[in-house]
């Protein structure tokens, strides 16, 4: 696994680690090695990565339920603390952009495989369409996916009563 020592950060020339991950994220269903380029700093109190992620993964469209292979390429940028911060606020506070940091909460390592793991999924499209010409409705009826219990309303005679 990737794994970043703290300790191994804060003894490094500036304060900086290069990673180079590349392999795959099985419970992501990637296609080949999933590929990270991160720069790890250490910036007092906090921990930064930032750095590009490439890769494929398989999913399943929405509309016709067909597998298809969507490509990712993202940047991610990650803020770490390298202490508890639950001790720091009083009982709630409002989070505003650029205020999500990762608790490490007193932890020697950054764990990159779960990093990248969770950057994955936040970057899968919510609808996910195989195209822009997906017609799933084609696929259904194709298929005779229809559902029988449905079946009683094909039958039902709607009159125009007008007086």
């Amino acid at each position: 696994m990737y794994k970043i020592s703290i300790d191994e950060l804060e003894n490094s020339a500036e304060k900086t680690l290069y990673c180079d991950f590349e392999q795959e994220i099985k419970e992501v269903n990637s296609i080949g090695p999933i590929k990270a380029d991160l720069t790890i700093t250490s910036l007092g109190e906090f921990i930064e990565v930032k750095g590009n992620v490439k890769g494929v993964v398989k999913l399943e469209c929405d509309l016709c339920l067909k597998e298809f292979n969507y490509n990712l390429d993202f940047d991610i940028e990650e803020l770490y603390a390298k202490h508890s911060l639950m001790s720091e606020y009083g009982q709630e506070i409002e989070l505003k952009d650029g205020q999500f940091v990762t608790d490490l909460d007193g932890a020697d390592e950054i764990d990159i495989y779960d990093l990248l793991y969770q950057s994955v999924i936040l970057n899968i499209p919510n609808k996910k369409v195989c195209g822009i010409n997906c017609n799933g409705d084609k696929f259904l009826k194709e298929e005779n996916l229809s559902d029988p219990r449905l079946e009683v309303f094909k039958n039902i005679k709607i009159e125009n009563d007008k007086n």
